[in-house]
């Protein structure tokens, strides 16, 4: 985060209860620009998608992503103060997104985890905490326990593919366009959960780790193995079975991680949130064990700039986050990385 790059400056930014941040965020297929004040109160949050850009090449091209970010982010910025009814020089700060994500896309705009966790601050302001979190998207699927606005710890996550990943390449592998994921979750309504791709161990690990490479790629063997016989793709089918093991997994590992951090609410945050089966699995578990579930809208569960800006204001507040005009992009951060 960027304010005038002067200490005294962001002191000013830190005793401010109110201060208004500008957030940018293109680390993926999103040019988004969005102003927040508090920390929780969106002013505006305009999003330019490239979705039926990179539709026509079945997935997101980094070099694509980047001239187009080039090309709207100065009229998205624009719109972002027009919406808010605020000058530039109104701002408090200015929040970027330096990483993860493509590193050409980052570049223009200079989202990590903790970012789409503070999206569950704006959908509901009463929110603080402690809690736990489930953050799931194309880029992550990690269980957290948060402790304080910049307190985190990992309980557990996926050793190799992300759960929106693994939807994206079922999605791929049956012919559904891009994005895959609301595509998969659509088709399922219309199938059955029929398939078993292969025998697995079923229960949730003793380290609360996942694993959705293998059953990626048992979705891929299967349609594969029904093409070389010349037989008909349940494509609905497949989708519903595939859905139904890995919300299950997801679900069951989320629950055990509520539990181990003793708190009595799980909060979840990424493009993966959206899933109405995952929101409906999680609801059920709750209920059942005694913990609240909260999720934010649509709109900010995938890549937005109004959750950069409520992150940052929690960063600024606590005197993290000052960069300069220095400040370089990265594709990869550690978890709880933050300049």
């Amino acid at each position: 985060m960027y304010c005038e790059n002067t200490k005294k400056q962001f002191e000013l930014l830190r005793n401010k209860k109110d201060a208004v941040i500008l957030g940018i965020e293109s680390s993926c297929d999103e040019t988004a620009a969005a102003v927040v004040r508090g920390g929780k109160v969106v002013l505006s949050n305009i999003i330019a998608s490239q979705i039926e850009i990179h539709r026509r090449f079945g997935g997101v091209v980094p070099e694509v992503a980047s001239r187009n970010h080039t090309l709207a982010l100065p009229a998205v910025i624009d719109e972002a103060l027009k919406t808010a009814n605020i000058t530039a020089r109104e701002l408090d700060a200015v929040a970027v997104t330096y990483g993860a994500g493509l590193i050409g896309a980052l570049l223009v705009g200079v989202s990590a985890v903790e970012a789409h966790v503070a999206a569950n601050y704006i959908s509901e302001p009463s929110l603080t905490p402690p809690f736990a979190a489930l953050v799931a998207s194309g880029g992550h699927t990690l269980l957290l326990d948060i402790s304080d606005y910049n307190e985190y710890k990992m309980l557990g996550g996926t050793l190799d593919d992300a759960l929106g990943e693994a939807f994206d390449k079922v999605a791929r592998t049956v012919g559904l366009p891009y994005p895959g994921g609301p595509n998969v979750e659509k088709m399922a309504k219309e199938g059955n959960a029929n398939i078993a791709f292969f025998k697995h161990a079923k229960g949730v690990r003793g380290d609360l780790s996942l694993s959705y490479s293998g059953l990626k790629t048992a979705v891929v063997n299967y349609v594969n193995t029904l093409k070389q016989k010349g037989e008909e793709i349940p494509t609905a089918d497949i989708c519903a079975s595939f859905t139904k093991e890995a919300i299950e997994l997801l679900s069951k590992t989320a629950t055990e991680a509520v539990k181990r951090s003793g708190r009595n609410r799980l909060v979840l945050a990424g493009g993966v949130a959206s899933n109405g089966d995952l929101r409906c699995a999680l609801a059920k578990e709750g209920k059942k064990n005694g913990f609240s579930v909260l999720y934010p809208p649509p709109v900010l569960c995938t890549d937005n700039a109004a959750m950069v800006a409520s992150r940052a204001f929690f960063m600024a507040r606590d005197g993290k986050g000052l960069a300069g005009l220095d400040l370089n992009a990265k594709s990869h951060i550690p978890f709880g990385g933050g300049k």
